[in-house]
């Protein structure tokens, strides 16, 4: 059979459901992901180790396994704990517990990075542990760990193809039915190698314009 990109055309409106289904997974589970790895985090560093300790193990578990597996123990081993998920909602906790175990551990190095001077200096002020937190560290932390956030969320991006083992019908799911029917294998795949390229490539672009914003923003705060 010769390339005929015209089948993705006569698809295109089955091709467009599936690109947005995709695109709100992925934008709805990386921002739990964040929010689930921000307190993760900053419960780790700065509570005690009764409660740190099955968080640490929490992320361990997370990046020490294939999302594959923890998708499956939550979508078909649910029911058994009493946890029945339709395949959406197990596909967007499934992506927001596994980023946030990944985001965590961003988040918990970009803490440690800022000065501990600093830090001591707003004690030494009078300034409380949540206020130092909010605007002393955050803000600095955040320039540092940008890049890896920016990474991560394109993994994130990456993973929801993931998600058509468990019927979800986002993009990867329809890019391969119609493949099987139509058999142009070519065209379908090529088309969501550069759909998610395309994503790639605008996270990488708005991640350092950001950064480079906020790096103005911090100089101007110095100065």
């Amino acid at each position: 059979m010769t390339f005929n990109p015209a089948i993705l055309l006569d698809n295109w409106r089955d091709l467009l459901d599936g690109l947005v289904l995709t695109l709100l997974i992925w934008v709805v589970g990386t921002v739990l992901g964040l929010a689930i790895g921000l307190v993760v985090a900053t419960l780790q560093l700065f509570t005690n180790r009764w409660v740190a300790a099955p968080l640490t193990f929490y992320v361990a578990l997370m990046r020490g396994t294939p999302f594959l597996i923890q998708l499956f123990v939550i979508y078909y081993g649910g029911p058994s704990f009493g946890l029945d998920l339709s395949p959406l909602t197990a596909g967007i906790c499934g992506l927001a517990l596994y980023g946030g175990a990944y985001f965590a551990e961003i988040f918990r190095a970009g803490f440690v990075s800022v000065s501990p001077g600093q830090i001591e200096a707003a004690r030494m002020m009078g300034i409380g542990r949540l206020d130092i937190v909010r605007h002393v560290q955050l803000p600095q932390m955040l320039v540092i760990i940008l890049p890896a956030l920016a990474n991560m969320t394109v993994l994130l991006s990456k993973e929801t193809a993931v998600l058509s083992v468990i019927t979800v019908n986002e993009l990867t799911s329809v890019v391969q039915s119609i493949g099987s029917t139509t058999f142009a294998f070519a065209e379908t795949l090529l088309f969501l190698a550069l759909v998610y390229w395309a994503l790639l490539e605008i996270v990488t672009a708005a991640a350092r314009r950001l950064e480079k914003r906020v790096g103005r923003f911090m100089l101007r705060a110095q100065g």
